[in-house]
């Protein structure tokens, strides 16, 4: 018989039913109402906080359905809540010490008062039901593991509600406050809930007065933006050196927040003090997207982004090598961009330091419990309502993994105790919030956060697939051990899918706060471990258990790695490069640091 040697028919092509949507999926084109399904979703999406009823629903149903025909797990659960109640009561007979303690992220009872009775009988009992809760909710055979993680989130979310923290009559420090004050700290805390009710009706949610100010006392290291385009701009830093090394750091900041994390006071500028060290510095401020850029793709901030700043960075100080450094979701992307241009044999990268940043995701914590097809679909509508996922919902979902403390803990001191939020500088930062474009956002969570392409071989730049295992470049990962962001296993994945020579550090604090560590930090510790290149994988607890500890900041750990790797110091270079098209456009830290 003669072979058929024609191309199988193409889905995507005009003839087709189905097309593909910015977002990777198939649409039937022939449903004339799908604008109306999709402004109903998002407008229930505005309405529940972009959280999706039907994805919290499912959990519920997938895991009491496997609960309800597990007898053994209800029998378990039934003499789990007759050991707590033995346990809460013999306490308050004064018969045994407080059998339950709060996790070490929880601050609501950490006032004195609490280890008094009354208190500490109501605090136990809640304590010891969140106990119960939380065996509830470990995975049971048969039911998704998603949908009891889900589930236990959701009443963690619940119990949050109605702890005894959060009542007048039963927190003890609200009751020292009331006393110490004479009822004003109440009068005060109603005055303050007017406020912030008043401004979240009126989106007049200007921030209070603060001693910080982006350019005077925060994102104050001297320096020039000597390049800019619609998606950033390059900041150089002012040498404080005689000499540099010659090979250049590039800073490439997350763009869900501003990149002055990393600028904050002098004494604690990661930046400053890179500077300080002998290194020509330059950082990405990234532009504060608004609904026209909704099309704006997670590939343009590889392209307009890194790849666009590399070759200012290199045109400017004529070098051949570049320290790249990526911070949180800048690292993914900067890892991206670096195994693309080892797979089209562009060595330009002296080395990759990857602090907070995921290169795989199979393993990203709490985060990826707002992350399914339903949930996602969600989402999308609501950006494509909006244009962006605005600074206020993304804020939300990070509060939301730390309710207890990020929520509860700081409404109770502002309305119920009359305290205003401390002045610092790391706070003026987390208020200082970015909104996300639809399109780079929808593929952000898709190809990385649910179908982990990078890792899985499946994620193309150019048309064409880039892995990891490219890479050539040392790295120095840096995780935090209370990270609940990029969670420190999931940054240590990194050595599971490359094979240069590393380093990773594992430092106290969380995502932030451990990589603002700047030496002199009271309590800083971390530990350090080395992976040549073809060694055996070492397992991130095996790895834990003999990497050795030291005290104090790992930014000198980090310094000196950098300076192993650069050649013999020479004179800093200009600022900028007029005779190039770069010439400096203004002093730092710039223009788009401001945008609202």
């Amino acid at each position: 018989m003669p072979r058929d040697d024609s191309p199988a028919p193409d889905r995507h092509t005009a003839g087709s039913r189905l097309a593909e949507a910015p977002d990777g999926h198939l649409r039937h084109q022939d449903h004339p109402h799908e604008t109306l399904d999709r402004a109903t979703r998002a407008l229930q999406a505005r309405l529940t906080g972009g959280v999706s009823p039907h994805a919290a629903w499912s959990a519920w149903l997938d895991w009491a359905a496997h609960l309800a025909r597990s007898p053994g797990r209800q029998l378990e659960l039934a003499e789990r809540a007759a050991r707590n109640a033995w346990k809460v009561t013999s306490h308050a007979a004064g018969l045994t010490e407080a059998p339950f303690a709060p996790e070490r992220t929880d601050h609501r009872f950490t006032h004195e008062g609490w280890q008094r009775p009354p208190f500490s009988v109501w605090q136990q009992a809640f304590l010891a039901t969140q106990d119960w809760w939380d065996l509830a909710t470990d995975p049971i055979r048969g039911a998704r593991a998603r949908s009891a993680e889900r589930v236990r989130f959701m009443a963690r979310q619940g119990l949050d509600t109605v702890s005894p923290s959060n009542m007048p009559a039963l927190n003890p420090e609200i009751i020292e406050a009331l006393r110490e004050s004479g009822g004003q700290a109440l009068l005060d805390g109603w005055h303050n809930l007017q406020a912030d009710v008043l401004a979240e009706l009126t989106g007049d949610t200007e921030a209070p007065e603060s001693r910080f100010r982006v350019g005077e006392t925060l994102a104050c290291t001297p320096g020039q933006v000597v390049f800019r385009n619609e998606i950033l701009e390059l900041i150089q830093y002012t040498p404080q050196t005689d000499t540099v090394h010659p090979e250049p750091v590039l800073i490439v900041p997350a763009w869900i927040m501003k990149y002055y994390i990393l600028d904050l006071q002098p004494h604690n500028s990661l930046i400053n003090w890179l500077v300080g060290q002998g290194f020509t510095v330059f950082t990405i401020s990234w532009s504060n997207p608004t609904a026209k850029d909704r099309d704006r793709s997670l590939d343009d901030y590889r392209r307009a982004g890194v790849m666009a700043a590399l070759e200012a960075v290199t045109a400017i100080t004529g070098a051949e090598k570049v320290h790249g450094c990526g911070y949180c979701l800048g690292g993914t992307i900067l890892s991206i961009a670096a195994a693309a241009m080892a797979r089209d044999g562009d060595a330009r990268l002296a080395s990759l330091s990857l602090l907070a940043a995921q290169t795989d995701f199979a393993e990203a914590g709490e985060l990826l419990l707002f992350v399914d097809e339903s949930q996602l679909a969600f989402l999308e509508d609501m950006m494509w309502d909006q244009g962006t996922l605005e600074s206020r919902q993304m804020a939300g979902a990070f509060q939301a993994l730390r309710a207890e403390d990020l929520i509860w803990t700081r409404a109770v001191r502002r309305y119920l105790m009359g305290q205003e939020e401390p002045d610092a500088d790391i706070m003026a930062w987390n208020k200082d919030a970015t909104r996300l474009p639809a399109r780079m956002h929808s593929e952000y969570l898709r190809g990385l956060f649910m179908e982990n392409r990078l890792t899985a071989g499946r994620f193309a730049v150019d048309g064409r697939v880039v892995v990891l295992r490219d890479l050539r470049a040392p790295i120095f990962a840096v995780g935090t051990e209370q990270d609940h962001i990029a969670p420190w296993r999931s940054v240590y994945k990194a050595k599971l899918f490359t094979d240069v020579d590393m380093r990773f550090v594992l430092t106290s604090g969380g995502h932030n706060g451990g990589i603002v560590s700047e030496p002199g930090h009271r309590g800083r510790r971390y530990r350090i471990g080395h992976r040549p290149p073809g060694a055996l994988y070492m397992d991130p607890d095996t790895w834990l258990d003999h990497a050795e500890q030291k005290d104090g900041s790992w930014w000198p750990e980090w310094g000196a790695w950098l300076a192993e790797r650069s050649g013999a110091p020479v004179a800093p270079p200009p600022m900028g490069a007029a005779t190039k098209g770069l010439k400096p456009l203004g002093p730092a830290p710039g223009t788009y640091i401001f945008q609202k």
